[in-house]
């Protein structure tokens, strides 16, 4: 076999291991994109590389993968939803103090389904693996929970924080709610607050109201 001939064939399969691993790369992007939604575009805009992006989210699933993460028991879980409808009577007459609860019952249980609670970033990149369409309420109600341990908050924006803590909690729970949309919840509203089936702002499903509660 000449010379030509051998050079030939090592650039064809050269070639042909590129275009296979191309090929997986894809596939195993376009995974990531659709099991992370947009969590993969907020790490990709933390990155500034899809390959980065790629590494970061693969190493999260693998993490989560090692940890023991399991349904709550029928008691436990009973015992929580019951926590859950306390908490939110509570709310009427001390709306800051119910807010504060609600975020201790998303933690307890996030702690004895086996996630780990001790950092907040780690957190949020542990949840995102399993709860990544619920995440954004996550953050949002976080960020009104901090305005309120300063007084910062109004009415209105912790009744939105009971909100978004129900929507984790119930996905937390493994009774998400329809199409992961808020829920109303049953909170009373505020001046503050437009009935949206009277001025037309109900939100898309899947989709928080963002535009309505400040980001910390």
């Amino acid at each position: 076999m000449s010379t030509g001939i051998i050079v030939a064939v090592i650039i064809i399969v050269v070639i042909a291991v590129a275009v296979v691993a191309a090929g997986i790369t894809a596939t195993r992007r376009r995974r990531l994109r659709e099991h992370f939604g947009p969590e993969y575009d907020r790490v990709l805009e933390q990155t500034a590389s899809r390959r980065k992006a790629d590494a970061v989210l693969t190493q999260r699933e693998r993490r989560v993968k090692g940890l023991e993460i399991h349904p709550l028991d029928p008691a436990t879980h009973a015992k929580h939803a019951g926590q859950w409808g306390d908490v939110q009577e509570r709310f009427v007459d001390a709306p800051a103090t119910a807010v504060a609860e609600a975020q201790l019952l998303v933690v307890t249980v996030m702690t004895e389904r086996g996630y780990p609670t001790e950092h907040e970033g780690q957190v949020l990149a542990d949840l995102s693996v399993g709860h990544a369409q619920t995440l954004d309420h996550y953050r949002a109600a976080s960020g009104i929970s901090a305005r309120a341990m300063s007084g910062a908050a109004s009415t209105e924006e912790l009744r939105q924080a009971m909100i978004h803590y129900r929507v984790l909690f119930e996905d937390l729970l493994g009774e998400p709610a329809s199409d992961h949309e808020a829920p109303d919840s049953g909170l009373p509203r505020t001046a503050e607050t437009p009935d949206p089936a009277v001025d037309g702002t109900a939100v898309p499903q899947g989709e928080p109201r963002q535009q309505q509660i400040p980001r910390t």
